[in-house]
């Protein structure tokens, strides 16, 4: 997320803004009487389900969880 800026800021630079978040789709929070609001892209706030890595998944109890060695099951970088 970007800096932060005044609805003053705002106004004065209105158009750099809205393209900045237009192509780099970074969020630009908008602070006004002590409230903030984001400018965003709104393709940038969907989630495409079908776009997400596959991942397996374990059914067993609580115990069984707890019990479990995740040394060959976890990579730190997917």
């Amino acid at each position: 997320m970007a800096e932060p800026i005044t609805a003053t800021q705002l106004r004065k630079d209105i158009y750099n803004a809205l393209d900045r978040v237009l192509a780099t789709g970074v969020a630009q929070p908008v602070v006004r009487n002590g409230q903030t609001l984001l400018i965003v892209r709104e393709s940038g706030k969907r989630l495409d389900f079908d776009r997400l890595p596959k991942r397996r998944i374990r059914t067993c109890s609580a115990e069984e969880l707890v019990n479990t060695s995740w040394e060959g099951e976890w990579n730190p970088n997917p």
